[in-house]
């Protein structure tokens, strides 16, 4: 039997339909809703945020680095400038893989492991995001093509010019002038991150280290528009950099070559001061060596050199060499004496060559073996007569002597603006107590009178004493800086640029007349017949007051004598000559170290001698009306 044909039900069906398009209609109007709901929470809630977004990554703030400032000496010749040089620069961010970067660039130029090791600690190096880190300097225009050729590898890497710190006058003023260097990651964690943004050296050394703040300047800024590859479209705002200011140093670049001149190679230093202003007129370390090798970074085979070499080219002695003075402290000591009320110009002291203690058989031995018979000051000071400087230490004793050679600067930082100076050594009774945990004994004293035993100074603590010497006991502090832009250290201390610091008391003498006396008697030294340095000054148009002073580097026993021959060349005695000239209207003074000399008066001097002439005399031999005037600056030019 046939089964029966279902009729459709249409009205079902369109039901079902209906149902179906306004489900989907929900949905659709729900998705709608979600998604205008989402749209006017992006641009109309969080429409500030998201503007920040994108202009953050379309416009970028670089920093603009300012120039550093120049440093010239007295006549106007430039020391330390600014060269333009091309530098190849990473931005890590935009670099990606900025290791394999680094391999590229080692690739395409040729370059060794140990510049890729270099590479890699700098752009390690901390650092502002964004902000490119120079990886070598100074690039050749071969090297530049090669970037350029490979660009499409390097992403993140580009070519900038930039200045670069420059000493034209090399190895001459590396230990006073100092050198920059790249800022490394303890001087970071100090600098003003913000004013040094973009900076990428700082002053490590002398002048260029301790005026920083007065040659770097303050940073600008520029907001610049890129792309998506970080290339700059545009330039939308700009506020200029200020750059820092200039500087003039009291040094002379003529006096610092008649010096070195004068020096001949020998390893010592010499300090020359205008007694006036306190000015450095020349400040040698020899050997020394180029300040340019650090600028950019030195290699390590060039520092290698520099560190492990004998003669330390490194090594500052003009200001952190400590040697006893030997006996260049005479003429301080003989105005203790005075001003002590303890001798007079006439008093006399028996030579038999050698100084005893009162119960005491140990000899202090004077150089001159023999002896000189009754000496008195100007006497002993001419003969640099030990028995009489024993005699007279004995006298004032130690505490007396501690004072009165500290007023000198004696054993203290006694200069204004130059860093790394270094103390040295007066001792005293507390000292040793303190250090050697042991009392003062009575033969200390004797030494410490003719400048041997603990006593350490500078050549340039040497130089300021003799200037004192000079001016009378008038204290003015030893000083590079002449001015800048036009102020002086002073003003630049008032003006918070610079670290104030005190200047010592004025030495006052009960008896002015002392002044005169002391040197009058460092006059005879050289001018007097019996005086050590009378082969020396005998010529001189001018008159000098100096002594001369040899320390011992190693000690000798008891009853020997001195032998060169049986000495290693660097075991022998320093020579010492300190003096100012004109005696009676000073202009400079000198103070000379020649390690392992042997002779105050037969090395030293000389040199001291040839330091004067230069200052004070002309091109005909004749005093020059005014030493200290300026000059063209091309006349100073090498």
């Amino acid at each position: 039997m046939p089964q029966p044909i279902p009729l459709k039900d249409h009205e079902h069906d369109a039901r079902l339909v209906r149902a179906r398009v306004l489900v989907g209609a929900a949905i659709l109007l729900a998705l709608a809703l979600g998604l205008v709901a989402r749209m006017f929470y992006l641009q109309v809630i969080q429409y500030e945020h998201h503007t920040t977004l994108a202009e953050n990554n379309r416009i970028h703030v670089q920093p603009l680095p300012p120039t550093r400032g120049l440093i010239y000496d007295r006549n106007g010749v430039i020391l330390a400038d600014n060269r333009p040089s091309f530098s190849l620069t990473v931005t890590r961010e935009r670099a990606g893989d900025w290791q394999q970067v680094l391999d590229v660039i080692v690739e395409v130029l040729a370059l060794g492991e140990e510049e890729r090791a270099l590479f890699e600690r700098r752009v390690r190096q901390g650092r502002r995001p964004f902000e490119p880190v120079p990886v070598m300097f100074e690039l050749s225009e071969e090297q530049i093509a090669r970037i350029a050729v490979n660009q499409f590898r390097l992403p993140g890497v580009d070519v900038a010019a930039q200045l670069v710190r420059h000493y034209p006058q090399g190895a001459h003023f590396a230990h006073s002038v100092g050198y920059v260097g790249r800022i490394n990651e303890q001087e970071l964690k100090r600098l003003d991150t913000i004013n040094y943004s973009g900076t990428h050296h700082i002053g490590k050394t002398g002048a260029e280290r301790f005026y920083e703040d007065v040659l770097h300047g303050q940073v600008g800024y520029e907001e610049v528009e890129t792309n998506a590859r970080g290339r700059v479209l545009r330039v939308l705002k700009r506020t200029a950099p200020i750059p820092g200011r200039d500087i003039t140093l009291h040094l002379d670049l003529a006096l610092q070559k008649a010096a070195e001149a004068a020096l001949g190679g020998r390893r010592g230093a010499i300090v020359a001061i205008e007694p006036a202003t306190g000015g450095v007129l020349a400040m040698v370390s020899q050997p020394s060596f180029d300040p340019n090798l650090f600028v950019t970074g030195i290699s390590f085979k060039d520092y290698a050199e520099l560190r492990d070499s004998i003669d330390r080219p490194l090594y500052n002695r003009a200001l952190r060499g400590l040697y006893p003075p030997g006996s260049t402290v005479k003429p301080q000591v003989a105005l203790a004496g005075l001003d002590a009320g303890l001798i007079t110009p006439l008093s006399r002291v028996w030579d038999p060559g050698f100084y005893q203690l009162p119960g005491n058989t140990h000899k202090y031995r004077n150089w001159n073996r023999s002896g000189d018979g009754w000496v008195d000051l100007n006497l002993a000071m001419a003969r640099s007569n030990d028995t009489y400087f024993y005699d007279l230490a004995i006298k004032l004793g130690i505490d007396r002597l501690h004072h009165y050679l500290s007023g000198f600067g004696l054993g203290q930082r006694v200069a204004l603006d130059l860093f790394e100076e270094a103390a040295g050594l007066m001792p005293s009774r507390e000292w040793k107590r303190l250090n050697r945990r042991q009392a003062w004994f009575p033969g200390e004293t004797v030494i410490t009178g003719i400048g041997q035993g603990y006593m350490l100074t500078s050549p340039l603590q040497l130089a300021q004493a003799t200037t004192l010497i000079a001016t009378r006991g008038r204290w003015t502090r030893p000083r590079l800086l002449r001015d800048a832009a036009g102020l002086s250290p002073e003003q630049l201390m008032a003006q918070g640029l610079l670290e104030p610091r005190e200047t010592p008391p004025d030495l006052v003498a009960k008896d002015e007349r002392y002044w005169d006396q002391v040197t009058q008697s460092m006059v005879e030294v050289l001018h007097g017949p019996r005086g050590t340095g009378f082969k020396v000054g005998k010529d001189s148009v001018y008159r000098i007051a100096g002594k001369s002073g040899t320390a011992q580097v190693v000690a000798i026993r008891q009853g020997e004598r001195y032998d060169r021959d049986k000495l290693r060349e660097r075991h022998r005695d320093h020579a010492l000559f300190v003096a100012f000239a004109p005696a009676e209207n000073p202009q400079i003074a000198v103070a000379v170290m020649v390690e392992n000399g042997e002779s105050g008066s037969g090395v030293a001097a000389p040199i001291a001698r040839q330091v004067m002439d230069a200052w004070l005399l002309d091109e005909q031999g004749r005093l020059k009306a005014d030493p200290g005037g300026m000059r063209p600056a091309q006349e100073n030019m090498p």
